[in-house]
């Protein structure tokens, strides 16, 4: 086997390992990327049962309800056009209540119905998530606030 020939066949080893490893690390990264989503998205697209992502909104007002089991919470997700029923099963954060920005982590069942395993609540009354802000704007319904009081900022 003359030397060139060797290289060529080291490149392409080289190469070859190369994809392989790239394979490997996009597989292992696929089961951790998470989506976020609206409730206008999912009106939009609705996703399968198996694909986990995060619902942004607003809780809608009059909408938490407390399941018999009395560990299971029902409420409904909103961004002033489109609303998602969700269920979340422990204990929610304290600044988890009514017209409070949140994002919830899960999957949707096959009724429809949004199940949370991890649920997000922000510290700042104010906070709403850029997402549902653009989709409370595009609906029309967007309420501007006194200067000084910032309705959007970056998690």
């Amino acid at each position: 086997m003359t030397r060139k020939r060797r290289r060529l066949w080291i490149v392409v080893a080289c190469m070859l390992s190369l994809g392989v490893a790239t394979a490997l690390v996009l597989t292992a990264f696929q089961d951790h990327v998470v989506f976020a989503k609206v409730p206008s998205d999912l009106a939009a697209k609705p996703l399968p049962p198996s694909q986990r992502f995060r619902l942004l909104g607003l809780v809608e007002p009059g909408s938490i309800k407390k399941i018999e089991d009395g560990a299971t919470t029902a409420f409904r997700v909103t961004d002033n056009s489109n609303v998602v029923d969700a269920v979340y099963r422990g204990i929610l954060p304290d600044l988890f209540r009514e017209g409070q920005g949140v994002i919830a982590e899960g999957r949707m069942n096959e009724a429809g119905v949004f199940v949370a395993s991890e649920v997000l609540a922000r510290h700042d009354e104010n906070y709403m998530p850029k997402e549902v802000a653009d989709a409370i704007k595009k609906s029309g319904q967007w309420k501007d606030i006194p200067p000084g009081k910032p309705t959007v900022t970056k998690p």
